[in-house]
């Protein structure tokens, strides 16, 4: 799955100093015509879709699953900005998840297609940073889940908080969404 739906990657500012698209309704190609509404600007989309194994005894996407999505955009979000768990191991730093909140809006189903948007929203720039997490269903834009980290930067022998690395603060602190 990609990361970047080509025609949102199209509508990245062109210039340095061209502001970026406002929030609100933003067309991707994945959503065969819906405006999805995101919360924020420059959202990095993850498509995700219900398998059999994902779906409980309701008859809908158990609320663990989200919580598995949520990861898996959270990392392909700070690979596409440079940091993958190699650098992590190799700086002895990682950003881990210190407290965690998601509201369940809307139900989804097998198959079901889903786009998973996510930001950094906040940052102390030296240990805190804040992530957000909107679930869209691709058919009609509704939102169907909501998540937010406070994500703490610590040294990974110890699991002690310890201040970001330079190249934790280049590669994100660049990324804090502006709306945020």
């Amino acid at each position: 799955m990609s990361s970047w739906c080509v025609r949102r990657a199209a509508e990245k500012p062109a210039t340095p100093g061209r502001a970026a698209p406002a929030t609100g309704a933003l067309q991707c190609c994945l959503c065969r015509g819906a405006a999805v509404n995101w919360d924020h600007s420059e959202p990095h989309v993850f498509p995700v879709s219900p398998a059999a194994g994902d779906i409980d005894g309701l008859d809908h996407t158990n609320n663990a699953v989200y919580v598995r999505w949520c990861e898996q955009a959270g990392w392909s979000h700070s690979v596409a900005l440079g940091l993958d768990l190699g650098d992590y191991r190799r700086l002895n730093r990682a950003m881990a998840i210190g407290s965690a909140a998601y509201d369940y809006l809307l139900p989804t189903g097998l198959g079901d297609e889903l786009l998973l948007g996510t930001w950094l929203v906040a940052t102390d720039g030296r240990l805190t940073m804040e992530r957000r997490f909107q679930l869209v269903r691709a058919a009609d834009g509704a939102t169907v889940m909501r998540g937010r980290w406070q994500l703490v930067c610590i040294e990974i022998d110890s699991g002690k908080p310890r201040r970001m690395p330079p190249e934790f603060c280049a590669a994100y602190l660049p990324a804090v969404a502006v709306n945020g």
